[in-house]
């Protein structure tokens, strides 16, 4: 299943982004720390890719820490880019990323040359909670589903610093399957967008993996980690129904309600500090994902030749 999810308004935000991206000194980019590649944008690096870029790691509390260190290292290496994880509980995240801005785009700063800052990210990333915190009231809405924001704001952190919050937007068509399923199962893409079971499915392949112990002590399934291994992702996602009660008549179990349990889990981090994927994991997919796009538009466009072709000899 391919997840796809591109609403209306994300298109009036492309628009809005390649218009206000020509006065921008430094772009913000919010991502989850649960996944740091998966949730950034490709479409956003093509239109803002000559900014100085600063990554804001976002919900670092709720991923796991080792991991985010490498997305850290891995973020710092690329061209004008600095990487500065974050959570809700951080006292003063104005000013860490003001002066991280600032060093940035040294040149800027003061009446004469204010900072000119936009902030970007896939719905439900946390940009607004985090708007709210560095401005110290509520001028961004902010919610726990994909869409909340719909429109610019600009907002003045300082004297000589502006910054422009643009609504949550995803691209056109995500290419890397893996990134999907991520981005689903952390709440990104909206909830009629993809089939609660498969996400769930895809995410216990990955937990079984990397996060064995997790699941063993989340469901109580008395399982060693070469046990749990062993089980198909559906047969595990039975027990795990088993285990929560989502167990209809005749002992059946209800796959629908083990899958929404099991994603729900996951986001309030009932299933501990999580990270669905690493660097090296992230650009292998990446990789996998171009090759096949490219292959299929090849074909696409190997099939309109031979069209125009059979057009022209008619």
């Amino acid at each position: 299943m391919s997840i796809q999810w591109f609403p209306g308004h994300m298109h009036l935000t492309r628009k809005l982004i390649a218009e206000r991206i020509k006065d921008i000194d430094v772009v913000i980019e919010v991502l989850d720390a649960r996944m740091p590649g998966s949730s950034a944008n490709p479409a956003l690096t093509e239109l803002t890719g000559h900014k100085p870029t600063l990554k804001i790691i976002n919900k670092q509390d709720m991923a796991d820490a080792s991991r985010t260190a490498l997305w850290v290292a891995w973020y710092e290496a690329q061209f004008e880019t600095k990487a500065l994880p974050l959570d809700a509980s951080e006292p003063a995240p104005a000013k860490r990323l003001v002066e991280a801005c600032r060093q940035l785009a040294p040149g800027r700063g003061g009446m004469a040359k204010p900072m000119r800052v936009l902030i970007c990210g896939v719905p439900n990333v946390g940009k607004s909670t985090l708007i709210n915190s560095m401005s110290g009231k509520s001028q961004a809405k902010a919610g726990d589903e994909a869409g909340v924001t719909k429109d610019e704001q600009r907002i003045v952190l300082a004297d000589d610093f502006y910054l422009w919050d643009t609504p949550g937007m995803l691209w056109p068509k995500i290419i890397v399957p893996e990134s999907g399923y991520k981005l689903a199962v952390c709440g990104s893409v909206g909830r009629n967008a993809y089939d609660d079971e498969l996400v769930a499915l895809e995410l216990l392949l990955y937990l079984q993996k990397h996060y064995p112990r997790q699941l063993d002590e989340r469901y109580k399934l008395g399982l060693d980690d070469a046990e749990l291994a062993a089980l198909g992702d559906d047969e595990l996602l039975t027990l795990i129904g088993k285990k929560r009660g989502a167990v209809m008549g005749g002992g059946r179990i209800n796959m629908q309600k083990a899958a929404e349990l099991l994603i729900t889990d996951f986001r309030t981090q009932m299933l501990g500090r999580i990270t669905v994927e690493t660097p090296a994991e992230f650009e292998q997919w990446r990789a996998a994902g171009e090759a096949a796009e490219a292959l299929q538009q090849a074909k696409k466009a190997e099939h309109a030749k031979h069209r125009k072709a059979g057009r022209k000899r008619y």
